[in-house]
């Protein structure tokens, strides 16, 4: 309690924490329809983009401020977006391969300019590499002021135009007939995914931030099929990395926030991958499971109703490798389980339908015989 009241005390964790559960929150949002429009790669494609701008709004002018920082990486990632629009909607080539070309070049110029700028005889471009993967501990009250007003706008944007982007994500064929302008829909979308990215730009940097644009819609994505609900938990997720990242790298083990806000987001989608009712793994493997015992059950006792078919009493029993003769194999622990459920006895060596299981299997035939 005492190291939970200490942590709770320190006022870097508290803005820290702040700050990355506010970001989370819009990245969550937003990314929720970048994955369901197939655009997880614009939040990779504009995040890397807003380092070029960084640099430029650095040389321009000569000055770390935030707001002129933020700025530059914001034309930066709009106009990274409008040129991967522009491609798609004016030439053959797919959007997958135009995201992935804008983030090569924007990247590579970033990085050609940050080269530069760091090999100027001044040290005032010192840290601007830390917006490669951000630098949450610089961070104070009027940048969790900045960073709140930015993804809360960007939040309230989308809550305004529910109904217009969800008909745009989900038919953009019917939203255009019924008077939408879908590409402004599309252009409405990506600047406010923009915004959301210049917002974390100081706490997760240029490289991680799309993984918090994707990761938290991708776990959400695994528990429910209903588009509220799911922007409501990816919101939840963002948020939940934020906080427990910035309390694990608040801890001394010497990992930056950011990394450390992506590797719970990581680990949330691998916990619902894992185990989400309607998609997990783990429960598709025991859905599995049940069929293929449902399945073995109906097959011994049929196979048992054929070997007694013939016979004046039904409840003759049999050798359980006489079920083989009519088609049923390893059937040795099924008819344990039959046991248990009271649909078969034994009688020494031998087993029995018992009257429940005859009824049970004659109506499984009926039912097969239907189907």
């Amino acid at each position: 309690m005492e190291a939970l009241a200490g942590l709770l005390a320190d006022y870097t964790l508290r803005t820290v924490a702040a700050g990355s559960a506010v970001l989370g929150l819009a990245a969550g949002v937003l990314g929720s329809f970048a994955l369901l429009r197939r655009q997880s790669l614009l939040g990779d494609a504009v995040s890397h983009a807003a380092l070029p701008g960084i640099v430029l709004a650095f040389l321009l002018t000569q000055s770390k401020s935030p707001l002129a920082l933020a700025l530059g990486a914001a034309l930066a990632g709009w106009l990274a977006t409008m040129l991967i629009l522009a491609v798609v909607n004016n030439t053959r080539i797919k959007l997958d391969a135009a995201m992935g070309t804008m983030l090569a070049v924007f990247f590579g110029i970033g990085m050609v300019l940050l080269t530069v700028v760091q090999r100027l005889p001044d040290a005032g471009q010192a840290g601007l590499s830390t917006y490669l993967f951000g630098s949450a501990s610089t961070m104070l009250r009027s940048d969790l002021v900045t960073v709140s007003v930015m993804a809360g706008a960007a939040v309230l944007l989308v809550l305004l135009c529910w109904k217009e982007i969800k008909l745009h994500t989900f038919n953009p064929e019917f939203a255009a007939s019924a008077g939408f302008h879908n590409r402004l829909i599309d252009f409405g979308v990506a600047t406010l995914i923009v915004v959301s990215i210049v917002a974390g730009l100081q706490l997760v940097g240029v490289v991680l931030m799309s993984a918090l644009l994707v990761a938290p819609a991708a776990a959400a994505r695994q528990w429910t099929n209903r588009l509220p609900v799911m922007v409501a938990l990816a919101g939840g997720f963002g948020a939940l990395s934020g906080i427990i990242g910035a309390v694990l790298s608040s801890l001394g083990a010497g990992i930056p926030a950011g990394p450390a806000i992506v590797l719970v987001a990581t680990a949330l989608v691998t916990l619902s991958l894992l185990f989400a009712p309607e998609r997990g793994i783990a429960w598709a493997w025991l859905r599995h499971r049940r069929q293929h015992r449902e399945v073995q059950v109906q097959a011994v006792l049929a196979g048992m109703l054929r070997l007694v078919e013939t016979d004046e009493d039904p409840y003759r029993p049999h050798d359980i490798a006489a079920l083989d003769a009519v088609g049923v194999h390893s059937a040795e622990l099924t008819i344990r389980r039959l046991e248990t459920a009271g649909l078969v006895k034994r009688a020494g060596s031998l087993w029995a339908l018992t009257s429940a299981g005859l009824a049970e299997a004659r109506n499984a035939a009926r039912q097969g015989g239907a189907g």
